[in-house]
């Protein structure tokens, strides 16, 4: 049983590596313009799109309703949030080895508090880009916002917005779960012994 709760709680930790590899968000616009759509991806380092020159066409159409441009160089979160999830990654695999049911549960709340302020972050990031608009905005719509939705499809003017987690978003997902399956079986362990 210890051993189960080990892998559990090491492959949960493990799995956030893989916030390396596949983003954790998407966001796709639609419009008569765009018929098949474009993606940003939002990853835990970088924002990239469909292809290269998906950013800098989302800036064009930004420009023409007042909205910032998007560049991921100035967003501070996508420089530290990286070092976050590396060291909750050596923190999981070290608490994995401890069989010590308060040091995975101290790991999976973390885990989900971090989760809870990104998540926040996140909305506050689209809050400010989609109603800090500029005066000299080439169209202005009185009392409109851009703001696209946190999760879900939003219309924006002639835009659907479609926003919701990717690949990344899953992953975490499933490493809170594992975390949590870890730590219940580690509370049943200590019960039965």
């Amino acid at each position: 049983m210890r051993r189960r709760i080990n892998y559990l709680m090491l492959i949960a930790s493990l799995l956030l590596v893989l916030l390396f590899v596949f983003p954790l968000w998407r966001i796709t616009l639609t419009a008569p313009q765009y018929p098949d759509g474009i993606s940003m991806f939002i990853w835990i380092n970088k924002i990239t799109g469909d292809n290269e020159y998906t950013l800098q066409n989302i800036n064009i159409l930004n420009h023409y309703v007042g909205m910032q441009y998007i560049v991921p160089e100035s967003i501070p979160e996508l420089t530290y949030f990286p070092y976050i999830i590396l060291f909750m990654t050596a923190a999981g695999v070290a608490v994995a080895f401890t069989n010590n049911k308060k040091l995975i549960g101290t790991w999976l709340v973390t885990m989900l508090i971090l989760g809870i302020l990104g998540i926040y972050d996140f909305y506050l990031w689209e809050y400010d880009y989609g109603h800090n608009l500029s005066d000299k905005a080439p169209i202005k719509v009185p009392g409109m916002a851009y703001q696209p939705p946190l999760l879900g499809t939003k219309m924006l003017l002639n835009f659907k917005a479609d926003s919701y987690p990717h690949w990344g978003g899953a992953v975490l997902g499933l490493s809170i779960i594992l975390s949590y399956v870890a730590l219940i079986k580690s509370r049943f362990s200590h019960e039965k012994s």
